[in-house]
């Protein structure tokens, strides 16, 4: 017998939101991490917000939001408040109820600016991390660094030099341009770089990681100026942030085939597991490196990083920051890196 298409809604519904997200569904154990780290973080929270007044949308709750927005790939908050209107599993993994209102765009981007301001993202990034350390996820022994450019959110027309003596910008070709002389007018933090020889220059920032190379999980990350110097500079700074214990090593490309960088590992007593340039180049890393078994093992585990940025850029929306100035794409990128994390450990620890 045909059922009939009966296009009138029932007026109440009996199935709450927990009994339709199936018991195996990918969420329920991303949202369980997730949960565990900002329920650490719930004295922070306080901190930042004002004992009188209005509330304010719930930084737990903003925060799912954005785990969300990363994992979906949902291009902005206006389309996040959209989905979350509709969406039941969003709803249920934001914690909504069916019947509550979804906030205004504007006054979302204005609650998520307040956890910039208190340096949210990198406390999320510890929090997260430390559960993959409480469950033996993480190598104390052997990493990766490397980076990769992220576009800025300008175009080239807004490169003009900082005296204003091109007029209106629009006719630009053929002109020489250099960051001592130009800039961007809409995002002055970016820099005009080019990635090697034949590829075009583009207005970017330069995004890096420090991984460690059991698991491919992230243990450092930062946003910086797109420089010649700066992955190698980045590299440095995140293995002294990091704490790397002495003989520890790190894999890198040919790029960080220089002295600073191999000289800087050294003399905190780790070991550079760097490729070697070319032969017509003289190298950094000789044979009492590259003899080792462990230095082959750590040229193939340091491509394992690739699928942090891969990730980062197809899913995570990293490929061109929607956002302008240095501190607020590297807040994206630091907690990107965060809720890849969380993909990562959950393949870890539930799909065995």
């Amino acid at each position: 017998m045909r059922g009939s298409d009966k296009l009138q809604s029932a007026m109440f519904s009996y199935v709450s939101l927990e009994k339709r997200v199936p018991a195996d569904h990918p969420l329920r154990a991303i949202r369980e991490m997730t949960d565990a780290a900002l329920k650490a973080l719930s004295p922070r929270f306080s901190r930042l917000y004002s004992e009188t007044g209005r509330p304010s949308i719930p930084p737990e709750q903003l925060l799912r939001s954005l785990v969300l927005q990363v994992l979906y790939t949902v291009r902005s908050e206006r389309m996040l408040m959209e989905q979350l209107d509709y969406n039941l599993l969003f709803r249920w993994f934001v914690g909504l109820g069916i019947d509550d209102e979804v906030w205004d765009p504007t006054v979302f981007t204005k609650n998520r600016d307040r956890l910039l301001e208190g340096d949210i993202a990198q406390a999320f990034f510890d929090r997260v991390l430390s559960q993959a350390r409480e469950r033996r996820l993480l190598s104390n022994e052997h990493f990766t660094v490397d980076g990769t450019l992220i576009e800025a959110w300008a175009g080239h027309k807004s490169y003009r030099p900082k005296d204003g003596s091109d007029g209106d910008g629009e006719n630009f070709h053929g002109q020489q341009r250099s960051r001592d002389t130009h800039e961007s007018t809409t995002d002055p933090d970016a820099l005009l770089f080019r990635k090697g020889r034949g590829k075009e220059a583009k207005l970017a920032y330069m995004g890096h990681v420090l991984m460690e190379n059991r698991n491919g999980l992230v243990v450092a990350a930062e946003v910086t100026q797109a420089t010649g110097k700066a992955e190698r500079e980045a590299a440095l700074r995140m293995v002294k942030k990091a704490k790397l214990r002495r003989a520890a090593t790190v894999g890198a490309d040919k790029g960080y085939d220089q002295s600073d960088f191999v000289d800087g590992l050294r003399k905190r007593g780790i070991t550079p597991h760097v490729a070697q340039h070319d032969t017509n180049r003289r190298s950094k890393i000789d044979e009492r490196t590259t003899r080792h078994d462990g230095y082959a093992m750590s040229q193939v585990r340091r491509k394992l990083v690739e699928q942090i940025f891969g990730w980062g850029k197809s899913i995570g929306g990293m490929r061109k920051t929607k956002h302008r100035g240095k501190d607020r794409v590297g807040w994206t990128f630091l907690f990107t890196n965060a809720v890849y994390n969380l993909v990562r450990m959950r393949r870890l620890i539930y799909a065995a």
